[in-house]
């Protein structure tokens, strides 16, 4: 063989190994890619009344685009699948995913032209473009054709036809012709006429040109979809008369405005993190159509008194608001504005619904439930409001109330009674009810909050508290917020005992209660029953109030998104105004109406008029008196608690007919020793203390105060191992409040008896 030969040879073994290769590539790269795959069928919400809410698309990674869509079909539409072959496609069933006749006719078409005139792209090689998206040259033609036909020979036509018509483009985001015929025309694909099917198997060539909701667009799509009548005539698939009528509602056809997503971005938000969760899934994945539970009037008309009230308390520091309303029997929600506005300038972004924040007042209820619950509370005990135990713990009014009924204690929210009773509960107790109730679902020990945990420092959320309070509205058992119609809804669970619940319940909803703290008439007031709660956290940064009445609850939150103060925002001057408007606004409540009812009562409890002073029956000698609900065993035989000049010179129990707890009892002394006892009764051990800064300086101050028996002459307070003063033990000191961690200690001059250390941690 010679040199030439030789070199030949070489040369087409080379090409033979190249195109050998190129074809393994090629095979490989066909293989992977013939798969059917489409995204996920993007859902529709309806509020409860079949109204437009939104779609939840899917976001395009690269263009930051949303494309809605993507419905499979359960069976496929004979008259679309004709109308989309006329001209798509017309020997779809006669080849294999590649029609050589077309590819011939493209060729002598585009041969010596200027721009492109026709193409050879069947419905199989579209389904392999619209799935992997690539430039169009003519190596990506070549693997769509590979693709086309290995797509056809492994799924067959049908299936790659259904999956053509679940990808297309229909314009403004829509993919699929059963989601276009639902965002066009508002019913299912089975519905359209043959005018329709013909606009809408036109737009897929390009759906911007064709835009149909553009007026230009529009007239190009209905000239097209002449075209296709004509087809579908010519091909004998529809009469003379059939197309005569489509071809003149085409002509007449005018596209309906789309439907327009309400101004309620957050909620929208919840439902999209609802669905992605598995929590809420359409019963239908043809027709993935979700019917929630939400009211649009409602929320029109809770979002606008939401930015009412706002603007009128932002001079004062508010600068957001979330609200919620729930159905008291269902736990629908109808309404949820979770900031003031989504692209406000002050963090409107976040959803105040769902943000934890310092609750305040509004767990008092759930230590009151708990402390029936476990018999550590009867209605007709008296709770102290008094200095001595307070811990530090003190109310915005300054003041102490002395002794009061658990109704009183709860109405006026106290907060010397409310921690004290959370103290002879427990803390882990509560902390794990709390957690039970869903406030919370946190693994900190209990001993990080202390007693604080009645006052606001165990954070929570809006929407947690709407689902606890369901439970106290709803007889003690608490169920799920329930979002929307196909929400799978376990049964409720009881969390409080059914007497608990109404008892609870009568005390927030009792006007005569809530003397001297909220004066009657004012915004806690309604002429129908309604059981409210408020809260302020400290440093007014949140101000709360949630409500219930015969029909709904509702929550409100008000705060800033910094965690900013506020400048006396109260939960009572401010939520409650709110939640008083919307309940207003649900009851259809006017001016001057007033309704005889009242909450049911606990089942096996009788009415009794009860002495505030004492908690006694009222004899006729009570001046002041309430009515309390009270079950046989809990009449009151004796004075419940009899005061003395020095009552404010020893620490008292929590409740003064349970006798004095072991946490409370004073020292005794043995004549026998010595010694001097020494200990700390205020502040108690690892208390929490929450430092108001909008409070004056010289008014910042905690009342150290020292047990000794017997008594001395003189003791040495040091904090945190310094000599503070040196003062006569019945006498209270005051320490200036600092932020930090602090001990304090009892020492006797000149001896060595010492007191236990005590820490304390002041925030």
């Amino acid at each position: 063989m010679t040199l030439l030969g030789r070199r030949r040879s070489k040369l087409v073994l080379f090409s033979s190994l190249v195109l050998a290769a190129g074809a393994l590539v090629y095979a490989y790269l066909i293989h992977q890619r013939a798969q059917l795959i489409a995204p996920a069928p993007t859902p529709i919400l309806y509020d409860r009344s079949g109204a437009f809410l939104a779609q939840i698309g899917h976001a395009d990674g690269a263009g930051g685009r949303i494309d809605y869509g993507y419905w499979p079909l359960e069976q496929l539409p004979d008259r679309v699948v004709k109308a989309t072959l006329a001209l798509e496609d017309r020997r779809f069933y006669d080849h294999i995913g590649v029609d050589p006749y077309a590819i011939g006719r493209a060729a002598w078409q585009n041969f010596g032209a200027v721009k492109r005139r026709s193409g050879a792209s069947t419905i199989a090689m579209q389904v392999a473009r619209m799935q992997q998206p690539e430039s169009r040259t003519f190596l990506h033609k070549m693997l769509e054709a590979g693709i086309g036909v290995l797509l056809t020979l492994r799924y067959g036509r049908d299936a790659t036809l259904a999956q053509y018509l679940r990808l297309a483009p229909y314009g403004n985001g829509s993919h699929g012709i059963a989601h276009a015929a639902r965002l066009y025309f508002d019913k299912p694909v089975a519905d359209l006429s043959w005018a329709e099917i013909a606009l809408l198997s036109a737009i897929p060539q390009s759906p911007t040109r064709m835009n149909p909701l553009r007026p230009e667009g529009l007239r190009r799509a209905v000239q097209r979809g002449h075209h296709i009548l004509d087809a579908l005539a010519k091909q004998k698939i529809i009469q003379a008369d059939e197309a005569e009528i489509a071809h003149r509602q085409l002509d007449d056809m005018r596209m309906p405005a789309l439907p327009r997503r309400p101004d309620a971005l957050h909620l929208i938000l919840r439902y999209h993190d609802l669905i992605e969760n598995g929590e809420i899934a359409p019963a239908s994945a043809v027709a993935p159509l979700i019917h929630t539970t939400i009211d649009l009037g409602l929320q029109a008309d809770v979002t606008a008194l939401a930015r009412d009230y706002l603007d009128g308390w932002r001079s004062a520091g508010a600068q957001q608001v979330g609200v919620m309303v729930v159905s008291r029997q269902t736990g629908e929600v109808l309404a949820q504005v979770g900031s003031s506005n989504y692209y406000g300038r002050h963090a409107g972004a976040f959803d105040y619904t769902r943000t934890q924040r310092s609750p305040g007042s509004t767990l008092k209820p759930f230590i009151y439930a708990l402390g029936f619950e476990r018999g550590v509370l009867k209605p007709t005990d008296m709770l102290l409001d008094l200095p001595e135990g307070a811990s530090g713990i003190g109310d915005a009014d300054r003041e102490f109330l002395g002794p009061m009924l658990p109704r009183q204690a709860l109405a006026n929210s106290r907060n010397v009674p409310a921690t004290n009773l959370l103290r002879s509960i427990g803390l882990e107790t509560t902390f794990r009810f709390l957690r039970d109730l869903g406030l919370h679902d946190l693994e900190t020990p209990a001993d990080y909050f202390g007693l604080s945990m009645a006052i606001g420092s165990l954070p929570t959320r809006l929407d947690r508290l709407m689902r606890a309070y369901g439970a106290l509205a709803n007889d003690g058992q608490l169920q799920d917020l329930r979002w929307a119609r196909e929400q799978p809804q376990p049964q409720p669970v009881r969390v409080i005992s059914l007497d608990t619940a109404r008892l609870i319940t009568s005390f927030l909803s009792d006007p005569q209660a809530r003397l001297p703290s909220f004066h009657r008439y004012g915004t806690l007031e309604y002429p129908f029953p309604v059981a409210i709660k408020t809260g302020t956290s400290q440093g007014y940064r949140d101000a709360w109030a949630v409500a219930y009445s015969e029909k709904v609850i509702v929550g409100v939150w008000i705060g800033r998104g910094d965690d900013g103060t506020m400048s006396r925002m109260t939960g009572a001057g401010t939520a409650a105004r709110l939640v008083h408007a919307v309940i207003d606004r649900v009851h259809g409540n006017k001016p001057g109406d007033i309704a005889d009812a009242r909450f049911p009562t606990p089942p096996d409890r009788k009415p009794m008029e009860v002495c505030v002073v004492n908690g006694q029956t009222n004899d006729n000698s009570c001046s002041q008196t309430l009515v309390e609900w009270l079950k046989p065993d809990e009449m009151p035989k004796a004075a419940a608690l009899s005061l003395r000049s020095d009552a404010s010179l020893n620490p008292l129990p929590i409740s003064a007919t349970a006798g004095r707890s072991q946490s409370y009892s004073l020292a005794s002394t043995d004549a026998s020793d010595p010694k001097i006892h020494l200990a700390i009764s205020t502040p108690a051990r690892n208390s929490q203390i929450w430092r108001n800064p909008e409070q004056p300086a010289a008014l910042d101050r905690l009342p150290l105060k020292a047990d000794v028996h017997p008594h001395v002459p003189q003791i040495v307070w040091y904090v945190d191992g310094q000599p503070f003063a040196v003062t006569d033990p019945d006498r209270p000191v005051f320490w200036p409040i600092q932020s930090g961690e602090h001990r304090f200690q009892i020492r006797l001059p000149y001896r060595d008896e010492t007191s236990a250390m005590v820490p304390v941690y002041v925030q």
